[in-house]
C-alpha cells in the first residue's frame, strides 16, 4: 500500500543486510526468529526518527513562512500545536511500510503487529482530526463569534463522535470483525450508554437550544434563582457552565438545568449601557401640607429650578402637570409632597449622570401603616458596579436632606427612644423604692430605742 511513496525495499534490503553483517560480528548463527526481532527493533526506531525528522522540518517551515509573512493562520497552527498532533501518524505508517519485509507472508506475528499498529494509526487519526477540530473551532471563536455563543459543547460532540467511530473501526481491525457486527452489538448496550451519557446527552441538547436562541454567551452576568450562582460565565462546556461569582467563588451549573428553569441575564442592561434604580422612601404621612403661596415663593426662592413648573401651572391654573413621555415632570403644587415629586424629577432629568432615553418617574405606591411610599425610578448612564452604586447613594442622600426644606419628614421608628424615655422613670421610681424597702428591712433588723416622753 505505501510501495509508492517510501521506497521500502531498498531500505528493507539494506536493513537485514546490516542486521546479517551485525550477528556475524558478534558470532551469532542467522536465526530467522532474532533476525526479525532486530529488525522490528530497528525500524522502530527508524519510524521514530523519521517522524520527529518531518515533525521539525513542518515546524521549522511554518515558522519561517511566519517570519517571513507574518499571517494569523500561521500564528494560531503553531499555538494551538496542530502540525505537531497531525504528524503523530508519521511513525506508524513508516513502521507498515518497512515491517513486512522482516517476516514470511504466512507468519502469524507478523498479522498480529499489523493489526496493533493499524489500531495505533486509527488513534493518530483521531488525535489529528480533534487537532484540526479545534483549530477551526478556536479560529470561528477569535473571529467570527462576535457574539460569544457556547459552542464549546458543539465541537465536544464533533470530537466525540470522531472518537468513537475511530475506536469502533480500530477495535474491528484488532478482533478481524466488520464494523458492522460491532454496531449491531452496541445495539444491545443502547440503553446503557444513554444512561452513562445522560449528562451529556442532556448538555448537547441545552448547548443547541441556548445557542438557537442567543439565551446565553461567555461573559453574560446571569443569576440562577435555583443556586448559588451569581457572576460570570466563564465557560460553558458539554456538560457544566462554569460561572465566576463576585465573591471570587466558583459555581458549576448543568446546562441543562438554564434550559429546564429560569434564570436572570443582564446582557440586555449592558447592551443598553443603562442600569436601574428603583428604590423607595417612606414620608410620613402627618407632615403632608397644602401648599400656600408663602410656602411656594419661599421654595421657588431656595430651588430655582422649579420656577419655570410652578409659574406653568399658576398661570394655567391646573392642580397638576405630567407631560408623559419616558421623562415625565409629575408632580403638583397643591401639596408639599407634590411639590417635591416635581423638583425630584426635575432633579434627574437635569442629571448628566441619569440616563435621559429611559424612564423617569417619581411616583407614591402603596399606603401603608408607616406613611406614604415614594419611589424613584430611573436609570443611570453606566453600567458600572462602583459608579452605579455611588450614584444612586448620592440620589438618596439629596432626598433625605431636601425633604426638609419641603416641610416633610422620612419615616423612622421612634418606638426605641419613646420606649426609653418611659422606661427611665420607672427605673428610677423602682431604684427609689427598692432603696426605701432596705432601709425599711435594716430598720427592723436594728431597732433604735426611742426616748420616753412625758
Amino acid at each position: 500500500m505505501f510501495a509508492d511513496i517510501i521506497p521500502s525495499h531498498d531500505i528493507a534490503s539494506f536493513l537485514l543486510k546490516f542486521i546479517d553483517k551485525l550477528l556475524d560480528l558478534i558470532g551469532l548463527k542467522h536465526h530467522s526468529t532474532l533476525e526479525e526481532i532486530i529488525y522490528v527493533a530497528i525500524i522502530v526506531g527508524v519510524s521514530l526518527g523519521i517522524g520527529w525528522l518531518v515533525k521539525k522540518g513542518i515546524i521549522t517551515g511554518v515558522r519561517k513562512t511566519m517570519q517571513l509573512r507574518s499571517t494569523e493562520l500561521a500564528h494560531e497552527i503553531l499555538e494551538q500545536h496542530t502540525l505537531e498532533r497531525c504528524s503523530h501518524i508519521i511513525p506508524p505508517l513508516v513502521f507498515l511500510a518497512l515491517l513486512p519485509f522482516a517476516f514470511s507472508s504466512e507468519s502469524h506475528t507478523l498479522d498480529i503487529i499489523e493489526r496493533l499498529v493499524w489500531a495505533y494509526v486509527f488513534v493518530c487519526v483521531g488525535i489529528g482530526v480533534s487537532a484540526v477540530i479545534n483549530l477551526a473551532f478556536y479560529r470561528y471563536n477569535k473571529h467570527e463569534n462576535t457574539r460569544n455563543l457556547p459552542l464549546k459543547g458543539i465541537r465536544n460532540v464533533a470530537i466525540g463522535l470522531v472518537w468513537i467511530v475511530l475506536i469502533i473501526i480500530a477495535i474491528s481491525v484488532i478482533v478481524d470483525r466488520s464494523p458492522a457486527v460491532l454496531l449491531t452489538g452496541l445495539g444491545a448496550f443502547a440503553a446503557a450508554l444513554m444512561l452513562i451519557f445522560k449528562d451529556s446527552i442532556l448538555g448537547f441538547v441545552a448547548g443547541i437550544q441556548m445557542s438557537q436562541n442567543d439565551m446565553l454567551h461567555v461573559g453574560d452576568w446571569i443569576v440562577v434563582p435555583s443556586t448559588p450562582a451569581n457572576g460570570t460565565v466563564e465557560d460553558v462546556s458539554l456538560s457544566v457552565v462554569k460561572i465566576r461569582n463576585f465573591d471570587n467563588t466558583i459555581v458549576t451549573v448543568p446546562p441543562y438545568t438554564l434550559v429546564s428553569t429560569s434564570f436572570q441575564n443582564y446582557r440586555g442592561m449592558k447592551e443598553t449601557g443603562a442600569r436601574r434604580i428603583e428604590k423607595n422612601v417612606t414620608i410620613d404621612a402627618t407632615t403632608v401640607r397644602k401648599c400656600t403661596p408663602e410656602f411656594l415663593t419661599e421654595i421657588v426662592q431656595k430651588y430655582p429650578l422649579l420656577k419655570p413648573f410652578v409659574d406653568n401651572l399658576e398661570t394655567k391654573k391646573m392642580l397638576s402637570q405630567d407631560d408623559g413621555g419616558i421623562r415625565p415632570i409629575n408632580g403638583t403644587i397643591e401639596t408639599n409632597l407634590g411639590l417635591l415629586r416635581a423638583y425630584l424629577c426635575l432633579f434627574l432629568t437635569n442629571n448628566d449622570l441619569i440616563a435621559k432615553d429611559q424612564q423617569i418617574l417619581i411616583r407614591l405606591t402603596d399606603v401603608t401603616a408607616y406613611g406614604l411610599s415614594l419611589q424613584v425610578y430611573c436609570f443611570t448612564a453606566t453600567t458600572d458596579w462602583n459608579k452605579y452604586e455611588a450614584i444612586q447613594s448620592a440620589i438618596l442622600e439629596h432626598l433625605t436632606v431636601t425633604v426638609k426644606d419641603f416641610g416633610l419628614d422620612l419615616y423612622s421608628d421612634s418606638t426605641l427612644s419613646v420606649t426609653s424615655e418611659i422606661a427611665e422613670p420607672e427605673q428610677k421610681t423602682a431604684q427609689i423604692a427598692a432603696t426605701a424597702h432596705r432601709n425599711d428591712n435594716t430598720s427592723q433588723a436594728n431597732p433604735v430605742t426611742a426616748a420616753p416622753t412625758k
